[in-house]
Formats: C-alpha cells, sequence, structure tokens
C-alpha cells in the first residue's frame, strides 16, 4: 500500500496510537519494535481494544484486511507523518536545545493558544517516535503546530526537520548536554545547528536570543526574529528582568509576573514573548497567558512543605543546567539554604571532571549546606563541614529521616535517573 493510501486509511481514524495500553475507539495501531519487546504481537489485542487498522511488519501477525503489512513500521510511522504533514500545509514551529525546551514549548503555546487553535508536542515526545506522533495529532483544525526536538547525537536533528519540515526555527542554547553521545561541547552545537542549516538552506525564519554570542554568529546569514535584554534594537527588548525568586520580566511597559523560578528561565519567557509578539498576540493576552503558566512535572516548581520552601527542578540535569541553577540559588535573598544535588547522567569520560567541577564551585559557599547523592559525586568527595556525600538515595533518605531539616530554602536538581523528587517524603 503506497503512503497516499495509508494517509486516507488514517484520515477516518480519531487518533494515532503506539501502546495498546492507551488505546483509543476508531484509533490507528502502528506496531514498533522496541529493545526489549515487539508490538507487532499487540495487533489482535489492538483491534479487540477498537482500533480500525493496525500496521505491522511481521506477516505472522496478520488477521484479516484492518491489518496493513509495511516492511518496516517505524519508517512507515516517519512516512505517513512526513506526509501528514505536507497534506495540512500549517505553519510549524519547531524548538531545540540543551536546556528549557519543554517549558519554553509549553509557553510558546500557553501564548499563541490565545489567539490560534494550537497544538504542541505532549510531554517530551521529541525523537525519532515522538515527533511522527506530534505531527499526526495535529488536524485541519490546527492552526499553528509546534514540535519539540531532542538529540543525543548528530544528524538526529537533521533528520526530525526532514520529517517535520518546520517555517518557524528557536534553539534555547548550547550547553553540556548528552556529551557522550555528541562528543563533547563542540559536537552539541554542530548537532543543535543542524537545525540553523535547514533553515539556511530552506529560507526559513528563525527566532534567536542576540545575547547568546554564538547565535548571533550562526544566524547571520538566516532571516531571523530577534529578542535582547542588552540590545535595544531588535524586534523584542525586554528592558527589566528580576528573579527573586520568581521571574518578573518587562517589555514596553508590560511587566509578566512569572510562576517560573530562576533567571535561567527568563530567557525561555523572552523567547515565548517573542514568537508571540510575532503572531500578532497582544501584550496583555501575552501576560495573561504567562503569569497563567504553572510549572509542573518537577521543572522548576516552588513548593512549601511543612517549614520549607523547596524548589523542585529534578526532571533533569547536565553541567550547564546545573550551574545555572545552583547560581541562580546562590543569589537568591534568602537564608538558611539546603542544596540537595544528584548525578548528572550521560556525559561519558568527561563526568568525573564536570561532577568535580561541581563540587569545587559549591566549596567557596560556606554558609550553604550542600548534600551531594550518586556515584560520581561520591567519586569527588571531600572533607568540608558544611558537605555531606552519599552514594545512593537510600543512604540520603536514611540521613534525612535521621536529620529533621526545617526552615530550610532548599533546591533539589538531579538527572531524571536521579529521580530526586523522592526526597520530598522526608521533609
Amino acid at each position: 500500500m503506497n503512503i497516499q493510501d495509508l494517509h486516507k486509511l488514517f484520515l477516518k481514524c480519531n487518533s494515532v496510537s503506539i501502546d495498546t495500553r492507551k488505546i483509543e475507539l476508531n484509533s490507528f495501531f502502528v506496531a514498533i519494535k522496541g529493545e526489549r519487546f515487539d508490538a507487532n504481537t499487540f495487533a489482535k489485542e489492538a483491534l479487540e481494544k477498537g482500533a480500525s487498522y493496525v500496521v505491522i511488519d511481521n506477516k505472522d501477525y496478520y488477521i484479516d484486511e484492518r491489518t496493513i503489512l509495511v516492511n518496516n513500521s517505524l519508517n512507515t510511522l516517519q512516512e505517513l507523518a512526513k506526509y501528514h504533514r505536507s497534506y495540512l500545509k500549517l505553519p510549524i514551529i519547531a524548538l531545540t536545545g540543551s536546556n528549557g525546551k519543554t517549558t519554553t514549548k509549553e509557553l510558546i503555546n500557553v501564548v499563541l493558544s490565545k489567539k490560534y487553535n494550537t497544538k504542541a508536542t505532549i510531554g517530551n515526545l521529541n525523537n525519532h517516535i515522538g515527533v511522527p506522533l506530534t505531527l499526526l495529532s495535529f488536524s485541519k483544525d490546527t492552526e499553528i503546530g509546534i514540535v519539540e526536538m531532542g538529540a543525543n547525537h548528530q544528524k538526529e536533528i537533521e533528520f526530525l526537520c526532514t520529517i517535520a519540515q518546520p517555517d518557524y526555527c528557536y534553539i534555547t542554547n548550547f550547553g553540556k548536554a548528552h556529551l557522550e553521545g555528541f562528543g563533547g561541547i563542540e559536537g552539541v552545537i554542530k548537532g543543535k545547528s543542524e537545525m540553523y542549516t535547514y533553515c539556511k538552506n530552506l529560507d526559513k525564519t528563525v527566532f534567536i536570543n542576540k545575547d547568546d554570542s554564538i547565535q548571533e554568529e550562526k544566524t547571520k546569514e538566516i532571516k531571523r526574529i530577534t529578542f535582547s535584554q542588552i540590545d535595544s534594537k531588535v524586534e523584542v527588548f525586554i528592558n527589566k528582568v528580576i528573579a527573586n525568586p520568581l521571574v518578573m520580566v518587562q517589555f514596553d511597559t508590560t511587566e509578566i509576573h512569572s510562576n517560573l523560578i530562576g533567571l535561567y528561565n527568563a530567557n525561555n519567557i523572552n523567547a515565548a514573548i517573542t514568537i508571540g509578539n510575532y503572531f500578532g498576540v497582544s501584550n496583555e493576552l501575552i501576560k495573561h497567558a504567562i503569569e497563567s503558566y504553572i510549572p509542573e512535572n518537577n521543572r522548576s516548581q516552588l513548593l512549601i512543605k511543612g517549614t520549607n520552601e523547596i524548589i523542585l527542578d529534578a526532571y533533569n540535569a547536565n553541567p550547564s543546567s546545573m550551574k545555572v541553577a545552583l547560581e541562580n540559588f546562590l543569589q537568591l535573598d534568602k537564608t538558611n539554604k539546603l542544596l540537595i544535588i544528584g548525578d548528572m547522567f550521560e556525559l561519558g569520560y568527561e563526568s568525573i571532571e564536570e561532577h568535580k567541577a561541581i563540587t569545587l564551585m559549591l566549596s567557596k559557599e560556606n554558609n550553604v549546606k550542600c548534600i551531594f547523592v550518586g556515584n560520581d559525586f561520591y567519586a569527588n568527595k571531600t572533607k568540608k563541614e558544611n558537605f555531606e556525600f552519599f552514594k545512593t538515595f537510600e543512604e540520603l533518605s536514611e540521613y534525612l529521616i535521621k536529620n529533621n531539616i526545617d526552615n530550610k530554602m532548599i533546591l533539589i536538581k538531579g538527572s531524571r535517573g536521579m529521580a530526586l523528587e523522592r526526597t520530598l517524603e522526608f521533609l
């Protein structure tokens, strides 16, 4: 079956699914092989649960005319998404970056949804499977699509751009994330910049933070819309930024008091303001949208637990995001500060050195209690009165049970694999 005919069947369905646990009535199920499972084995179950069609790439699981046999289900999902994107012809904004992608995507979405019927990546479905699923969630009613793209190796962003074919692009930043896959910070810059290469080759438009010298240099030959906190000769000039701990920004005469923590979130807000401004959303609606956005999923959340005030930023961490989070926390006008920070993953041979740099940075802070957890921080164990090191979360939890933590301003940050949100039950 060719992709056009397959697309006609897809349009008869209400949704697309790759997981029988979340299947909906009249859905289009695509059986994808994973590392630990083969979804072909669930084809019959998908039909029994209400799928109208199932795509398989193993003839042994063919059932009836509702079963569509292809050479490779994943490739078919990607090709179908690419065809659907061309069929819809709607404007698409794509974004990537080392830090802040998901928060920025959500901010852009809440701003643009004040004027348009928008649809955006759900959660962080931003890889070679997630991007096609996002595109296939767009419909004729969607006026603007927002697609988050993640990557941990070269050529991944390039590939995702060929599927999504974005009209507008934004890169949050270049940071020390996925160093193992990219091969160092230069590899990160090269990999993420594949989005800029796409825009340059196809004459697309980029939004950029003009204060970022690397991005300023890399986009000189591309159509661009700029924002800045320094240079007033830009499309959107942010003339005031405060974070103590919640971020307030001002552009024109409009003040926005967000529910986001930290100066590092100011650029995420600024990008949403700039994109909203470009698409004709009024300042008043931009302000209302951003002020109504409440972060969740362990991303820069401000919580109160008993007598403790907690910044929960435990969704993920890398050396760049850790450094700015710590700098922001240390400058807060608060007393009785406590840090609980966990290992940063996917750093490869640079891991020990990067963890050492964090402990060295904090060694100058004598008035802040610092608790480190994880093998790589433990490998850099330093004898210091205000430092505590634990190899495992279990060791940390025992310490927290024995030592009552109260009246503290606490930052909790670590990689997703550390799951440091678990500390909340002990605080």
